[in-house]
This record gives C-alpha cells, sequence and structure tokens, in this order.
C-alpha cells in the first residue's frame, strides 16, 4: 500500500520539454513512474524520446486526461506561470498536482491551493521535491535508489532532509515519503499525510520532519494527540538558528519563543513523539521503536 501515489498512477509532466523537466521525467521514467504525456501547448502533437519510450505531448492538461487517463500532473513551470498551470490541472478535474516550482509569490500559492482544494484537487508543494513510493512511482525530484519499499511513512518539509532520512533508513524502506514543501502556504499538510498514513495498513510508523517557523507542527502535534495511534517520531530542522531571521524556506521565520525548535519539540514529545536532536539520532530513535514493536 502507499498513500497518493501508486504503480497504478498515471502522470502528466506540465514543463516536460524543459531543461528540467527533462532531466527529472528521464529519472522518473527510470524509477518505474508511468509518464503518460508532457503539457506544452507550443509543443502539441510532438512526441520526447527517454530511452526506450516515446511520450506524446499535449495542449492542455485536459488533453492529456483525456487521452491518458492521468490522474497526476508534475508542475516544472517558471514560478511566473505556475499559478496558471495550476488552475488549469484544477479545471481539468486532476486527482493530484506535484508542484516543484520554487520562487512562486505567496499570493499565487494563496489563490491556487484554495482553488484546487475546492475543486477537489490535492496539491503537493509548492517548492516541494515531490513524493515517492518505492519500488511503484516517483513525482517530482527526489532520488529513487537511495532506499527501498518498506514499512515507514516519512512527511518533511525539508527537501535536503528527506533524502537524508531515506538514506539513513534504507535497509528498513518506506511506504511513501511526501515532500510537503518549506513555503508558508502549501497544500498539503503534516496533518494530512498524518491521516493517510494512519490509515494506511502497510504504514507501521510516521517519521515527520519539520522546520522552525510558523506553529505547522504544534498543530501536527494536537492532531496527533487525538488521531494517530501509531508511533511518530520527529525531527525540527532549526535548532541553532537565531531568533527573529527568516532562514532558508520562506516560512522559517521565529518570533520570541513562538516557532521555535524547542517550543516544536516540546509540542510534540508532550503527545508521546520523540523528538531526535539530529537527523542520525532520529533515525536511530525509529530503528529502536520498530526493534521494540517487533
Amino acid at each position: 500500500m502507499a498513500i497518493y501515489l501508486t504503480k497504478e498512477s498515471k502522470v502528466l509532466v506540465q514543463g516536460m520539454t524543459g531543461g528540467e523537466g527533462m532531466k527529472h521525467t528521464r529519472r522518473m521514467l527510470a524509477a518505474g513512474t508511468d509518464v503518460v504525456g508532457g503539457v506544452n501547448p507550443r509543443k502539441a502533437g510532438q512526441t520526447v524520446d527517454f530511452d526506450d519510450r516515446a511520450v506524446p505531448v499535449f495542449g492542455t492538461v485536459a488533453e492529456g486526461m483525456a487521452a491518458t487517463g492521468a490522474d497526476v500532473t508534475v508542475v516544472f513551470v517558471p514560478p511566473a506561470f505556475a499559478k496558471a498551470a495550476v488552475l488549469e490541472a484544477a479545471d481539468a478535474g486532476i486527482g493530484l498536482a506535484v508542484v516543484i516550482t520554487e520562487g512562486i509569490p505567496v499570493h499565487d500559492s494563496v489563490a491556487f491551493t484554495s482553488y484546487a482544494r475546492a475543486e477537489g484537487t490535492r496539491i503537493i508543494g509548492p517548492n516541494c521535491p515531490g513524493l515517492i513510493t518505492p519500488g511503484q512511482s516517483n513525482a517530482g525530484i527526489i532520488p529513487a535508489d537511495i532506499t527501498k519499499p518498506g514499512r515507514i511513512g516519512l512527511v518533511s518539509k525539508s527537501g535536503t532532509l528527506t533524502y537524508q532520512l531515506m538514506y539513513e533508513l534504507r535497509d528498513i524502506g518506506f511506504s511513501t515519503c511526501v515532500g510537503i514543501g518549506g513555503d508558508p502556504v502549501v497544500g498539503t499538510s503534516h496533518i494530512d499525510c498524518l491521516a493517510a498514513f494512519q490509515e494506511d495498513p502497510d504504514t507501521e510508523l510516521v517519521v515527520l520532519i519539520g522546520e522552525i517557523g510558523g506553529d505547522a507542527e504544534e498543530r501536527a502535534a494536537a492532531y496527533i494527540r487525538e488521531h494517530v495511534t501509531k508511533p511518530v517520531v520527529g525531527y525540527i530542522a532549526g535548532f541553532t538558528a537565531p531568533e527573529g531571521r527568516t532562514m532558508g524556506h520562506a516560512g522559517a521565520i521565529v518570533s520570541g519563543s513562538a516557532g521555535t525548535a524547542r517550543a516544536k519539540q516540546a509540542a510534540l514529545e508532550a503527545v508521546g513523539v520523540r523528538v531526535g536532536s539530529t537527523p542520525t539520532g532520529t533515525a536511530r530513535l525509529v530503528l529502536e521503536l520498530l526493534k521494540a514493536g517487533g
């Protein structure tokens, strides 16, 4: 099992014919993703050869969905055009849109995430690495060869820490890893993923990676208290960050004690989540819990 993405998923790539789109489409195909088409209105009707597979290019998401049955789109579109690309995907009724693009204006993200939610389209991102169900499908830029299928679910604000935990726990493996993005406005939250992993019979334990800024982790802690019965292990990036300064991701700003790593750690530990002090220490906690649980 998995959440959001399986081997049955049929994937379109908006911006497939650009440099990043081409590179990562090739990587997605190599990971076993069923990429069924690209979208570029200026190149509609063409095909792009990726090693042993020719992928057609459609003029719109709706045309691609009608021709292929696609239910996922991955967006590799420059920031100025990302809002229009996501709105087009939502209007077409696609189930999942993975928005890799970084640097999207916050007001654009507010507009397309709320619109997509109303239309029934789940957004992963923006400014995210995407998601991977190892051995089944990979939608985005997560390296597919650093882990294997397994029983851990992972949800993370940080792309780099997603990769590190996947590698550290490669001997156990993962059901699905979701990089939700670190911008102030994202389409899928820690809580959304926690709910999905709680319902997934093949996910035994969840790793939650947060970072300084905002209150997403505190809200996740409240949700865990009421709704999550599976063990959760956490890590918060930014223990050494100075207060009052934006660090890295656009959402990572703290003020006073609000949004600090210590405050988030305390909130999670108060509901029984074990929180690691380093990524390697977090992986060690996961191994201890899995061993204790058999």
